[in-house]
């Protein structure tokens, strides 16, 4: 890790109010939910249905063949159609398993809800894996890896802070289920082996602190942390480091800490009380480009074009759609995706056109970034293609949060710049 960090205290205009009062609007898939066979890098799974069969809401349809255990259940009922290839939201053609909706919503118990008050720790862990639950803060990683080995883990910190601009979606879903928020929690703090857990809210979001702190009544050991309103307060590094005041090379484990989402403990609580798979996901759609800006309640697998739709449409022809928020989400060049379990918003900005100019050697992007790299000198690595130099320059460690195209004053994109060098890398890597 650089002895430069960046201050990580950066405030940006945040545009909450948008969708942020708004209530959760609920919407059904018109007519085929396309799941994807994606389980972060891992693409590779074993399906359990053959085309033709009925399915309903929570049936298991497929696992991964290797690596961490991801289970994926049915978010409809209906029948399953196949396999397709269409474009995922990591900016890749992936396999999606189609399913028919019949409009019933027929549902069965994924699997035996749980008692984790009387189950054991590694019961709980367990659980948690064949429940398929990931993180929901847009990471999508498999959640009970990180309780698996909770040797030297102090406390559990519940990342509720979404720093960057128009997303609410976690907000929203803690303000209208505050209790499966405190249920999640005492899971994770079983899971964790430890009794402290500390719940993370800007300080500029008042109701929800107040909120939550209703609903500590019975619930001991659990806190919340009020933390500053500044991007990328979010980032687990710097939570670890706003919250313990302590730093970290790899995994927050380092600094006896456990980082999880707001969301992901509330799936979590729904899973062990109710037998439920995730097969609904809040997130908001929001920014200047579309006309309605909201928080959804979606199945897993629609279509974002139909999302769109229900939203009032876009506010010109020429919009930037982003799949997550505009500082670390892609841009995608059509609405033809769908909403996976990890997703949590969808950005939609006016796509104006931006006149970068040569860079000006001011060193804003270095003295602002939170991995403490330098990105023009990783830039400058790219268009020399000089791979060996992109890696020393730590390329890799950058978390794609945006903020040195944020301040660049030439309107460059550094964050691009950076992540496809991390690509390259990456891949030479690999080879």
């Amino acid at each position: 890790m650089s002895l430069f960090l960046g201050p990580m205290r950066h405030h940006i205009p945040g545009k909450k109010e948008l969708t942020e009062s708004v209530p959760l609007m609920e919407l059904q898939p018109k007519k085929e939910v396309y799941i994807p066979l994606v389980a972060g890098a891992n693409t590779d799974f074993e399906i359990f249905v053959q085309e033709g069969d009925a399915v309903k809401v929570g049936t298991k349809l497929a696992c991964t063949k290797a690596g961490f255990c991801v289970p994926i259940y049915s978010s409809v009922s209906g029948t399953y159609k196949g396999i397709v290839k269409r474009m995922h939201n990591s900016l890749r053609p992936q396999n999606h398993m189609v399913i028919e909706c019949d409009g019933k919503q027929e549902k069965i118990q994924a699997f035996k809800p749980l008692d984790y008050k009387s189950a054991s720790r590694e019961e709980c862990v367990e659980f948690v894996k064949n429940a398929g639950i990931v993180g929901l803060g847009g990471a999508g990683f498999p959640a009970y890896v990180k309780y698996s080995k909770p040797e030297g883990i102090d406390c559990v910190l519940i990342n509720a802070v979404e720093c960057e601009p128009y997303i609410t979606a976690d907000y929203r879903a803690v303000m209208e289920d505050c209790s499966s928020l405190i249920t999640g929690c005492k899971i994770m703090k079983k899971m964790a082996n430890t009794d402290k857990v500390y719940i993370c809210i800007k300080k500029s979001h008042p109701d929800l602190i107040e909120k939550v702190q209703s609903e500590l009544h019975d619930a001991q050991g659990i806190e919340v942390k009020p933390v500053p309103d500044v991007y990328p307060m979010g980032w687990e590094r710097v939570l670890v480091r706003e919250v313990l005041h302590k730093e970290y090379n790899a995994l927050p484990a380092e600094a006896g800490a456990i980082v999880g989402n707001a969301s992901t403990a509330i799936a979590i609580a729904h899973a062990f009380e109710d037998g439920d798979a995730i097969y609904e996901k809040c997130l908001t759609v929001s920014g200047e480009g579309v006309k309605k800006p909201t928080n959804v309640k979606v199945y897993v697998g629609m279509p974002v074009s139909e999302i769109i739709e229900a939203c009032g449409g876009y506010t010109s022809e020429n919009v930037r759609l982003i799949a997550g928020g505009p500082m670390m989400g892609k841009t995608i060049v059509n609405d033809m995706f769908v909403v996976d379990r990890a997703m949590n918003a969808i950005t939609v900005l006016p796509d104006k056109p931006v006149d970068a100019i040569a860079c000006l050697r001011c060193g804003r992007c270095s003295d602002h970034c939170p991995s403490g790299l330098q990105p023009v000198r990783i830039s400058q690595a790219l268009k020399a293609n000089d791979v060996d130099e992109m890696a020393k320059r730590g390329a890799s460690s950058c978390i794609e949060c945006g903020l040195c195209t944020y301040i660049c004053p030439s309107k460059i994109d550094v964050t691009e710049n950076v992540r496809k060098a991390k690509r390259i890398v990456a891949m030479k890597k690999k080879k």
